[in-house]
């Protein structure tokens, strides 16, 4: 039988490195708290590196290169249990918080879907809101890279951590020798983009906790803000500028940015086939809803339209999910588009979620490879990306996981209308937390939150944001008998 005791001895080195982060809040507490709440982070701090201390001690002997299925292995215990970490601060310093709703928020920020099941978010200490977002800055595109930059650095080899987890159908694609380089290179465009993000926030007027918590969420993706009302709380245009520039940013592939900036020159953006589709898309997508939004008088001119249209396309379709008014409320065909979007629009190697753009393309690439062969039933017309021809490898990937994407979709909506939901509800808030997009429609639409689901239904859209995060087929690999045996 294949053991877990390699992939716990990994994981026992993730949590001692995981607990430093609950010294962000505590240092937030200190200033701004009036000292409130400083001992759960503290205990949350202690809790974390004393279970990744005797952890490590118990499974020391069992230090071995990582197989395939330790990698997988491994990063299904790291977004199962570092949720559960995160959430226990949460059971002490939020109002009638249960179990299943702190973990359903842990989740939620660390797979930075950005889905919320709180209300009152305004009142909650400000420690609180900034352990919130920044759970999304890391889970949006660190825990796995830093642990891929680590492990080699304690013996490991990471390469199998790093295709696991990397987003989108082109995992064997590496864009330096070694992996710890990959990581560390992405890693500081990540952090480079953050710092500009933060003070970009501060110029357009946040004050220093608003804009660090909103940077956060704007890198990751995620979408979380300390207020119920979301971006509409400042009522500013210059604010929604910036968080508009920057998720445009974070949704395209980050390994983009490090080849521009090593190579000083921009054609790996410009000539890249994803990157151009998803500017096409959005700027297309913003035109569509800005027309529609006039033509209706949901505002009273075009430029309100069509800065209001920028916004929620850009914040929906790159899946951060954030609103400054109740998109819900516009004709019909908006919000379902917004959805739409939020399934494929972000790039892969981007912190957003969903199925990935080039994963559409390659589909469409396909269905017009399948038209041209009914024509011209002799010709040779091969699926290319970027002048390459793809191997028959990539397009099975692509249409294996299109398939399982289809049933999950299907078959947790079927599962939350047999609890009883309505089918606004069921259908929008499976397609928001699978693709990692955070508010959906109708009970759980933008002036809303997961929060006035019951217990059963916030644990099936729990289980939707992993399946998501992790794409799908790295949590349902797991679920086969082949996995298991040797």
């Amino acid at each position: 039988m294949f053991t877990l005791l390699p992939a716990l001895a990994i994981f026992s080195r993730i949590l001692i490195g995981f607990s430093p982060t609950f010294l962000v809040p505590l240092a937030w507490a200190w200033f701004l708290d009036a000292h409130h709440h400083l001992l759960v982070w503290e205990a949350g701090f202690a809790l974390s590196l004393g279970s990744g201390v005797v952890l490590w001690w118990l499974t020391r002997s069992h230090r071995r290169e990582l197989q395939a299925r330790d990698g997988f292995l491994l990063v299904n215990l790291v977004w199962l249990l570092l949720p559960a970490y995160a959430a226990i601060p949460l059971m002490y310093t939020v109002p009638d918080i249960t179990w299943v709703k702190a973990y359903f928020e842990a989740m939620s920020a660390l797979t930075a879907t950005g889905a919320t099941a709180l209300s009152g978010l305004d009142s909650l200490p400000v420690s609180v809101n900034v352990w919130r977002c920044f759970l999304q800055l890391i889970g949006g595109l660190g825990i796995m890279l830093l642990v891929v930059a680590v492990l080699p650095m304690l013996g490991l080899g990471g390469y199998q951590v790093y295709k696991t987890e990397t987003p989108g159908p082109m995992k064997d694609a590496k864009f330096t020798p070694r992996i710890s380089e990959t990581a560390r290179g992405l890693w500081s465009v990540y952090f480079g983009f953050s710092v500009a993000c933060l003070l970009a926030y501060r110029w357009a007027g946040m004050g220093w906790a608003d804009a660090f918590m909103h940077m956060c969420s704007t890198m990751g993706l995620g979408g979380f803000s300390p207020y119920d009302a979301s971006m509409g709380h400042f009522n500013s245009q210059k604010v929604e500028w910036v968080a508009m520039v920057f998720m445009a940013l974070a949704g395209i592939n980050f390994v983009r940015y490090f080849v521009v900036i090593r190579g000083r020159t921009l054609r790996p953006i410009t000539a890249d086939r994803e990157i151009r589709t998803y500017v096409t898309v959005l700027s297309i997508s913003i035109l569509l809803v800005a027309i529609l939004l006039t033509a209706h008088g949901v505002y009273g001119d075009f430029a309100q339209s069509l800065h209001s249209s920028a916004f929620h396309v850009l914040s929906l379709a790159t899946t951060t999910g954030y609103a400054s008014t109740d998109y819900a409320q516009w004709p019909v065909f908006a919000p379902v588009l917004l959805m739409f979007l939020g399934s494929f629009v972000s790039c892969a190697g981007s912190t957003g979620g969903g199925i990935k753009m080039v994963r559409m393309i390659l589909l469409i690439k396909q269905a017009r490879r399948e038209l041209v062969r009914i024509v011209h039933p002799r010709v040779v017309n091969p699926v290319t990306l970027g002048g390459a021809v793809l191997p028959m490898s990539v397009m099975t990937a692509t249409f294996g996981f299109m398939l399982i994407y289809g049933a999950t979709i299907m078959g947790l909506t079927m599962v939350l209308l047999f609890t009883g939901l309505d089918q606004v509800t069921a259908f929008s808030s499976v397609v928001a937390t699978v693709n990692n997009i955070g508010p959906g429609l109708g009970l759980v639409g933008p002036a809303s939150n997961f929060g006035v689901l019951t217990d059963f239904q916030i644990w099936v859209l729990t289980y939707a944001m992993l399946l998501g995060r992790l794409e799908l087929l790295s949590v349902l690999v797991l679920f086969t008998g082949a996995f298991w045996r040797r």
